[in-house]
């Protein structure tokens, strides 16, 4: 009895796992695609971070090739990711009772075309944008920089990846 058992438990957990298709425990469905294909995302806006474009798009290249199964290509991919950084703006974002700033707000915007050859009705054209706050007292250098960078970048890779592949 405890041999049709275990054998029922072992059938129906291959029967669940196997209608997942392509799909990922980290959360992407990559369907029939099997390379993916980032640009060099440019940066276009009107105050440029040097090291912005550089470090957008290895996290962008990253997150997708730890996250799914798909094969980095840098021609003809399956899923295709282009774009540019249109914005990196700080703002004042609290005052204090001498009229100045308390807190400023970094915003990084980026431009982002996705093309999945395989299934054209996933594609689109869409602004990703996040901040960062800071104490108005630091300059916007160095660990600051970094910190604020590290955040932004994170989280708009991460809504990048939801918005293709994850589809949330």
């Amino acid at each position: 009895m405890k041999k049709i058992l275990i054998l029922a438990i072992v059938l129906c957990s291959s029967l669940v796992l196997t209608q997942c298709g392509a799909y990922s425990f980290t959360g992407g469905n990559t369907g029939d695609a099997e390379t993916i294909q980032i640009d060099f995302f440019p940066n276009q806006a009107p105050l440029v971070e040097p090291a912005l474009t550089q470090r957008f798009t290895n996290d962008l290249q990253d997150l997708f090739t730890r996250q799914t199964n798909l094969t980095l290509t840098n021609s003809n991919g399956d899923l295709h990711f282009s774009g540019e950084i249109t914005g990196f703006r700080i703002t004042p974002l609290s005052g204090t009772a001498n009229q100045t700033a308390a807190q400023n707000r970094l915003t990084v915007s980026v431009n982002v075309r996705f093309e999945n050859k395989l299934v054209e009705k996933d594609n689109f054209e869409k602004v990703f944008s996040f901040y960062s706050d800071f104490d108005a007292n630091s300059q916007l250098t160095g660990g600051v920089l970094e910190a604020a960078l590290d955040e932004i970048i994170e989280r708009i890779t991460q809504d990048i990846f939801n918005a293709s592949v994850a589809k949330w």
